[in-house]
């Protein structure tokens, strides 16, 4: 006869303990982490309002109820929408992930930290705006970048051995769990609060990755980040009011996440919770393209003068790339949308060697329905190249290198162009800023008039009157 089963509650897993450690407790000393944050908050912001010149995307946005306006709500930079937390949260991290070109961190599960922005800054809006209305002090802009770091932290640090996406799950997972920590604490919520909202995340399980992957890639991989954050803020404002939470939530035996999703494997960390992830996060500066295929745009550009008057003449082109790119982005057969060709290594590749550049408007029809882009895809070869799958997982380099070379008919070739590092890696961090700051303003003047472009690029050139403002205040500028 079985045992039956013991309903005696064991004490919280250990991972929740430590991520609510690190979230109530832990104190972020690290400048260069405050200053990347700083950065990464430009670059997200940007992101979003960049993204809101596309209709696919707007068309998500707004309350649920059409016409709902909420009293001292949490705003979406760059509209006049006033929401809940959990609808803004949503609105914010739609837009941000929208044009896939926020940052990004690769491991063992890729993911963008800076999606936990769309939480984030949701709650401290709508905490600064009610704080205010009862005479209270708002939050600072300093408490944003703290918020950012320690969700960077949660999301990247997991991500660094733990494979989600070898068992079918997107890596949105890991942002509404950073999310969730980040989001009740800073609305007021206590240790074991913080471990029950977490416990209540993980719980969720997991959103498929059907939709980032052929024969299915669509649209919902713009939202599917803006789905996590607003989940997380309902995880978190249920907390506070005293829901419970499940102390096994992961390792329980048959039921929990491991056994369930994980293939029994135990959620590994592989490093203890500081600031490592912000002071590594990878920038996407350049291109508005999945990460794994920014240096092999980077490299077709490179080649462009020497083929743009030679298309009849190819033979073949030559991408060599690492284990990632090719399980992710290497596709083959009809594009049928936007999200579909972003996610494309040899489409992000055409375009870099037809055009000599690479923007969001070159996913849209108008340009794929260009002949010369299939037919370049057709003489494309994709080959894994074993010393970039080992430097793209060496803690030390953290590359995410692709090679481009393009062969004749002639018999001829062009030199192989090789990119190892991406313009926004922290190997490329002084070449990168520069470029990152005229994206950001780019951003603003695509969306705000001259004089709010003006106010918002004196406040973000100054850390301390930045991370000083209320973030009331400094949301302000940002509402058209």
């Amino acid at each position: 006869m079985n045992e039956p089963a013991s309903n005696l509650r064991p004490p919280p897993d250990r991972l929740l303990v430590e991520i609510a450690d690190y979230v109530s407790q832990y104190e972020i000393k690290s400048e260069e982490a405050y200053a990347t944050a700083r950065y990464c908050l430009m670059d997200t912001l940007g992101c979003g309002l960049l993204a809101l010149q596309y209709p696919a995307c707007t068309k998500l946005l707004g309350p649920v109820v059409p016409g709902t306006i909420v009293p001292n709500g949490a705003r979406v930079p760059g509209t006049r929408f006033e929401l809940d937390p959990v609808t803004a949260a949503f609105n914010i991290g739609c837009a941000i992930r929208w044009l896939d070109f926020n940052d990004t961190w690769l491991a063992a599960e890729w993911g963008h930290p800076s999606d936990n922005l769309g939480a984030i800054l949701a709650v401290a809006d709508f905490l600064s705006r009610r704080n205010v209305a009862e005479a209270k002090k708002p939050l600072t802009v300093r408490d944003v970048l703290t918020a950012m770091i320690k969700a960077h932290e949660i999301q990247g640090v997991l991500a660094l051995e733990n494979s989600f996406n070898r068992v079918g799950l997107d890596h949105v997972l890991l942002v509404r769990i950073a999310s969730t920590a980040v989001a009740t604490q800073m609305l007021g919520g206590n240790h074991g609060q913080i471990i029950n909202a977490v416990s209540n995340a993980w719980l969720d399980g997991g959103a498929l990755r059907t939709y980032r992957h052929a024969p299915n890639t669509g649209s919902r991989k713009s939202w599917a980040a803006g789905d996590a954050t607003s989940r997380a803020v309902q995880h978190a404002l249920m907390a506070l009011k005293g829901e419970m939470g499940y102390p096994s939530a992961l390792s329980a035996k048959t039921w929990g996440f491991s056994d369930v999703l994980f293939k029994g494997q135990p959620i590994k960390v592989a490093r203890p919770f500081g600031s490592y992830v912000m002071e590594h996060i990878l920038f996407k500066i350049s291109f508005p393209a999945e990460f794994h295929a920014q240096t092999a745009v980077e490299a077709a550009i490179t080649l462009h003068p020497l083929v743009k008057d030679r298309w009849d003449d190819i033979e073949q082109i030559a991408i060599a790339t690492h284990e990632s790119a090719i399980r992710i982005i290497d596709k083959s057969g009809p594009l049928h949308n936007p999200a579909d060709r972003d996610h494309c290594l040899q489409y992000m590749t055409a375009i870099g060697l037809l055009f000599g550049a690479l923007t969001a408007d070159h996913y849209e029809e108008a340009t794929a329905k260009d002949l010369r882009v299939d037919a370049l895809r057709a003489r494309m070869v994709v080959k894994e190249e074993k010393r970039y799958s080992r430097d793209y997982l060496d803690p030390d380099k953290r590359s995410i290198a692709n090679a481009v070379q393009v062969f004749f008919k002639d018999g001829t070739s062009t030199p192989k162009v090789v990119v190892e590092y991406p313009v926004g890696h922290r190997r490329r961090r002084a070449e990168g800023l520069p470029l990152l700051l005229n994206k950001f303003k780019a951003s603003l003047v695509s969306r705000l008039p001259a004089h709010r472009v003006e106010n918002i690029l004196n406040v973000c050139h100054d850390p301390a009157r930045l991370e000083a403002a209320p973030v009331n205040e400094f949301v302000d500028y940002f509402v058209i």
